[in-house]
């Protein structure tokens, strides 16, 4: 069903468990996300002495990023934060880095009780992995914000290697061409030799084991992702379209990442 809300022109539908929400521009939709999603801060914060939250790290979450640090309801001291995935071979103060980008972004911005890094230079990444892990394990996420790749990657869950069923938190993988050369599109990267080819990230069901998955999703460049997430097959082949199955899911659109979208 679909409904418009008159006085933003947003448009809204439900797309089996998730909500699609269509925005006309990508300030709204990133004011619109941000509000939302300090909304459930707060009421997760009424019967909660600290909740948990995974965040995903690319220039789509730019404009959700910079209203979410503004919110003064919200209590950052009882909240741990998380990313969802890194770089292998990246050193942690580049630009490139994942952890770089979300502690100049919010990590920095906002008194967070604590921040847990993944560490793409580890001696050793399995044990790595398996320390994030039992972390996610200690702390049970409450929220995730993420956003959606061009080959429908969700994390670094490539449909080469997303599992929707997969028996790890945090794995090693290898990064598929598609998603690699995003990178460059982003201007993240010079050149695609200089893109690792490997990263660690986590998992989909590390991901789903959240209460409450906001998602949000501008630029052109997703508008056939979008298109796969939200009408196509639900499998790895778009790993994103997992989120119609995944109740209290939320994706926000802009009018480009929505081209594709039949209202």
């Amino acid at each position: 069903m679909l409904s418009i809300l008159n006085e933003t022109k947003t448009k809204v539908f439900q797309q089996e468990q998730l909500t699609v929400r269509i925005f006309p521009s990508i300030q709204e939709m990133g004011s619109a996300a941000a509000k939302e999603v300090g909304d459930q801060i707060c009421r997760l914060l009424e019967s909660k002495p600290e909740i948990n939250m995974i965040f995903a790290a690319a220039p789509s979450q730019n404009e959700f990023l910079s209203h979410l640090i503004h919110d003064k309801r919200i209590d950052w001291t009882r909240i741990n934060a998380f990313h969802m995935d890194e770089y292998i071979g990246i050193h942690p103060e580049a630009p490139q880095s994942f952890g770089h980008f979300l502690r100049i972004r919010i990590f920095d911005k906002v008194p967070f009780k604590k921040v847990n890094y993944l560490n793409g230079l580890a001696e050793n990444l399995e044990e790595e992995c398996q320390r994030y892990a039992d972390l996610l394990t200690k702390h049970p996420v409450d929220i995730v914000c993420l956003g959606i790749g061009e080959n429908g990657h969700i994390a670094f869950n490539d449909p080469d290697v997303a599992d929707f069923n997969d028996p790890k938190l945090v794995k090693v993988v290898e990064l598929d061409p598609i998603c690699r050369q995003q990178q460059v599109n982003e201007k993240c990267f010079m050149t695609l030799d200089l893109v690792p080819k490997e990263a660690l990230t986590l998992t989909i069901p590390a991901l789903l084991k959240a209460e409450w998955m906001f998602c949000i999703v501008p630029f052109k460049n997703k508008a056939q992702a979008v298109y796969q997430t939200v009408y196509g097959e639900v499998s790895e082949k778009c790993p994103a379209s997992i989120l119609r199955r995944k109740e209290n899911s939320s994706l926000y659109l802009d009018p480009e990442s929505a081209e594709r979208i039949n209202l």
